[in-house]
């Protein structure tokens, strides 16, 4: 067997340069490579081999995707299939895994740099702080879209308080901000982020009050990361705490609780 026969790996939020280097490596040594032309730059494609067929994904169905990784596969061809983001996240990956499976071809997985973390890189934020958020929620709404699990409605995960993290989601954001008001309050902060690290990346800053109004006035439709959080404050909240994990006392204060001192 060759080194890969059929690869997902992971494009990243979609700018050329926050590939991994493993994921460049292989597109240089591919023969078939399909990608999602709606959400990566078309600078990512300048890695790959000249010979190379490119394949745009966007107008294919699951089965048609299949298909042509198959049959590429069969040709003798390395096929790399590119998905945005990371794969472990609405890649749709395990449904066409399914079928590979099947169809009996050997596939592997190479991780990328998630479109979340991305936008948080944007924005210039951590997801997480001390006393006021110490998860995050990634998750999407339904609309046009697979339904979602009854025990993962939003208002649940809102009575959380963690951060969350939206996916496929931009086109019901007044909607959104309805349902979590409730839970975070009007003046939370909430972040948008389009594109997130590439040449028309857009980011807009506002609360859980204006936010539909800036994304309905720049006519977002796809491609953008929806973050909210109290963890989101531009200033540091004075009842946020620091790390334990950095804290000057932290060697003393692990030694009292086990007892030593």
């Amino acid at each position: 067997m060759r080194q890969y026969d059929v690869e997902f790996v992971g494009a990243g939020p979609g700018a050329a340069d926050l590939l991994t280097v493993r994921a460049t490596r292989m597109l240089g040594d591919a023969d078939t490579v399909l990608f999602p032309g709606t959400y990566i730059d078309p600078a990512m494609l300048t890695l790959c081999s000249p010979r190379a067929e490119l394949i745009d994904t966007q107008d294919l169905d699951l089965d048609a995707i299949v298909t042509t990784i198959v049959s590429s596969y069969r040709k003798g061809h390395r096929v790399i299939r590119l998905v945005s983001g990371d794969p472990s996240v609405y890649s749709a990956m395990s449904e066409q895994t399914r079928r590979l499976d099947r169809a009996g071809v050997p596939w592997r997985v190479t991780p990328g740099v998630p479109a979340y973390a991305a936008a948080a890189a944007g924005i210039g934020h951590e997801l997480t702080v001390p006393r006021v958020a110490q998860s995050v929620v990634l998750t999407r709404m339904q609309r046009r879209s697979t339904e979602m699990p009854d025990t993962e409605s939003l208002q649940s995960f809102a009575a959380t308080g963690a951060t969350l993290v939206l996916h496929l989601a931009i086109t019901k954001v007044r909607e959104i901000m309805q349902e979590l008001e409730p839970y975070y309050g009007r003046d939370c902060p909430v972040a948008v982020v389009y594109r997130a690290s590439q040449p028309e990346e857009l980011i807009l800053r506002g609360t859980v009050t204006d936010i539909a109004d800036a994304v309905e006035a720049a006519r977002l439709r796809q491609a953008a990361v929806i973050m909210v959080g109290h963890a989101l404050m531009k200033q540091p909240n004075p009842d946020a705490g620091e790390s334990f994990l950095y804290d000057v006392h932290r060697d003393r204060s692990v030694k009292t609780r086990g007892g030593q001192l």
